[in-house]
Formats: C-alpha cells, sequence, structure tokens
C-alpha cells in the first residue's frame, strides 16, 4: 500500500485498514461508557465493548476498534 495527498492508497481491491479482518486482543480494564482498554501487538488501545457482554481478562475479536464477539472467558 503506498500513500498520496490523500492518504493510504489500496491495492489489489481492499486494504488492510478497511478489510474483513477481526484480530483478538484481551481486555486489561473497562471503562465505563461502553469503553475497554485492550493489549494489542501496537501496546494499549482503547476499544467499544458495547456490542458484548466482556471484562477484564476476557478475549474479544476486535474489527475497527469495535469489540464484536468474546472467544475466550476470562478464568
Amino acid at each position: 500500500m503506498g500513500t498520496d495527498a490523500d492518504g493510504p492508497r489500496c491495492r489489489d481491491e481492499v486494504c488492510v485498514t478497511c478489510s474483513d479482518r477481526a484480530v483478538p486482543v484481551r481486555i486489561r480494564e473497562l471503562l465505563g461508557d461502553g469503553l475497554a482498554v485492550a493489549d494489542t501487538d501496537a501496546g494499549p488501545e482503547e476499544i467499544s465493548v458495547a456490542l458484548v457482554d466482556a471484562g477484564p481478562g476476557d478475549v474479544v475479536l476486535v474489527h475497527a476498534k469495535e469489540a464484536i464477539a468474546v472467544v475466550e472467558d476470562a478464568p
């Protein structure tokens, strides 16, 4: 993916940022208002957990900073 004056350019009809890929992350803490801090490959990030019933220690699938499924409950 290259860049130009308008931002990132896509190749092969799919951008990494707008693909249908969800990544698993572990929730570190709940912040309230449907938000949480999760541990990601890039470090801690704020995500929305408004669509799932998840808490600290749970692993959720995240797409576009939105948790869309719980894949592993905390012990």
